[in-house]
């Protein structure tokens, strides 16, 4: 898979998160099939253009600890995205530290490789909807099941 592409299955992909639910870099990785690739997945949204159509929900998109990553000193990336999801009803707590932590058994999103359609997973179920028991177009229903992030 060439750089394009992979951008092209990394975007494909987070636009199946459904809103108020999170992945991390690394599940979307596997979804794609390249799962020693989470941080090209995190250079992939880094240049996402907010010009890009249908839109990429980049902000659903976490570490696998359920941490916010941090954009570095100066910078209000983390601070957007903990804005984006606060909007969407996922609860964002903020730590001592600063840390801006969200809980995966929540609002966590991590259906099994293959089970997404698009993305370079294979047509077919994924195990989590939104909240109220939705489902996006993309998915078919079944059991909701939330893997620990140790998994992702």
């Amino acid at each position: 898979m060439d750089s394009a592409e992979f951008h092209a299955a990394v975007y494909d992909t987070v636009r199946l998160i459904p809103p108020c639910r999170v992945t991390s870099y690394g599940h979307i990785a596997k979804l794609i099939g390249m799962p020693r690739h989470s941080r090209h997945v995190g250079q992939a949204l880094k240049f996402l253009s907010p010009e890009t159509n249908p839109p990429v929900p980049w902000h659903r998109v976490i570490g696998a600890s359920g941490v916010i990553s941090s954009r570095g000193p100066g910078t209000q990336g983390a601070q957007r995205q903990m804005n984006a999801l606060t909007a969407e009803g996922v609860e964002v707590t903020v730590g001592r530290s600063g840390d801006m932590r969200i809980d995966l058994g929540r609002f966590g999103w991590f259906p099994a490789p293959g089970q997404v359609q698009g993305g370079g997973g294979a047509p077919g179920d994924s195990e989590s909807g939104s909240e109220d028991g939705s489902q996006p177009a993309s998915v078919n229903p079944s059991p909701n099941t939330t893997t620990s992030s140790t998994e992702q």
